[in-house]
């Protein structure tokens, strides 16, 4: 094993500590250099980290893969990456496979934990280590996972409702795109507890599928609300091609916030056309949880001290909308 590359991963992982909720030890991540090379510690080659998401593979789940890959490149580990498409009784049984896949360590999203968390149990009764990245705060110790890597949707959308507070809005249409997707509807619920206007919940279920469609909707709901003065879209394909269209469409200049980053949506907030992007950094969810299993598996770390480790809400708007876009174009962001 590298040492040293060992030891400067450990790091990374430590102080990914800094950012969680709160009250972890600072000396968690704290780790001997050496202590990797113990007997009971498999060759670097022979550790199979197995990520397992309701990913699309569309363009927020792709940089999530390509994190979880670049740290597997990184350590010299094998990665099994697997998305489902937003079909609950899919990632289930995949994550079910994970035991007889070999899997030494299991990364899941959780937007539908009901319907996964049987197979997370038995993945975890199985002594295999699991975390879960992306969505699944609230519930991670549920699904039998140490810690979960990613943000707090509701905090992602208080701080969205204090955007859009600032900018003077009155009334948010808050398009949900995935029904049983949890997650979406914490981050309108989260937006409702600091905006001081109205925030309504719009069934959008399918929208990504179908793209002209979502616009037409959304313009539908635009005509029949003329008090609706802003839109807080919870993807930026939906913020991007149809939230924003449906808005030009009927000549409406809207405050339009969306929650992660696409080239499209990017350019939109270049020019002005869009107000902000949550950036939860999806990069780095993938590439986290592999870090975090990959240390449990060699040197028996538990890291997040029971809490979860948040990587956003950060924010893109046009303070820093130009650093962002390269880093996008890169495949990182």
């Amino acid at each position: 094993m590298d040492i040293k590359k060992f030891a400067a991963l450990a790091g990374v992982a430590a102080l990914t500590l800094a950012g969680c909720a709160a009250g972890t030890d600072s000396g968690a991540g704290e780790t001997d250099s050496g202590a990797g090379e113990s007997a009971a510690a498999p060759a670097n080659s022979d550790i199979k980290i197995c990520v397992y998401t309701h990913g699309d593979g569309g363009t927020f789940w792709s940089v999530a893969q390509a994190g979880a890959e670049k740290a597997g490149e990184d350590l010299g580990i094998t990665i099994d990456y697997q998305g489902s498409t937003n079909d609950s009784a899919r990632q289930a049984a995949i994550i079910e496979g994970a035991i007889s896949a070999n899997c030494d360590g299991v990364a899941a999203s959780a937007p539908d934990p009901g319907a996964i968390e049987q197979a997370m149990l038995s993945v975890a009764d199985a002594g295999i280590p699991t975390v879960t990245m992306n969505s699944g705060s609230s519930v991670f110790k549920d699904l039998g996972a140490f810690t979960h890597v990613g943000q707090d949707e509701i905090v992602a959308g208080r701080e969205a409702g204090l955007r859009f507070n600032e900018l003077g809005a009155t009334n948010i249409l808050c398009p949900i795109q995935e029904a049983a997707n949890i997650g979406l509807t914490e981050r309108c619920q989260g937006a409702r507890e600091t905006f001081n206007g109205t925030v309504t919940d719009f069934n959008l279920d399918g929208g990504l599928q179908d793209l002209t469609a979502a616009s037409a909707k959304i313009k539908a709901a635009l005509e029949a609300d003329p008090t609706i003065d802003a839109i807080f879209a919870l993807n930026a394909d939906i913020a991007a091609k149809a939230a924003l269209p449906a808005a030009q469409e009927l000549g409406l200049d809207l405050h339009i916030g969306t929650v992660d980053m696409s080239e499209d949506a990017l350019n939109a907030i270049a020019d002005g056309d869009m107000a902000f992007a949550i950036d939860q950094q999806q990069y780095a969810q993938g590439y986290l949880s592999v870090v975090l299993l990959y240390l449990n598996v060699t040197n028996a770390h538990a890291l997040g001290g029971g809490l979860p480790m948040y990587t956003g809400p950060g924010f893109v708007d046009a303070s820093n909308v130009e650093a962002v876009i390269g880093l996008v174009a890169a495949g990182t962001r």
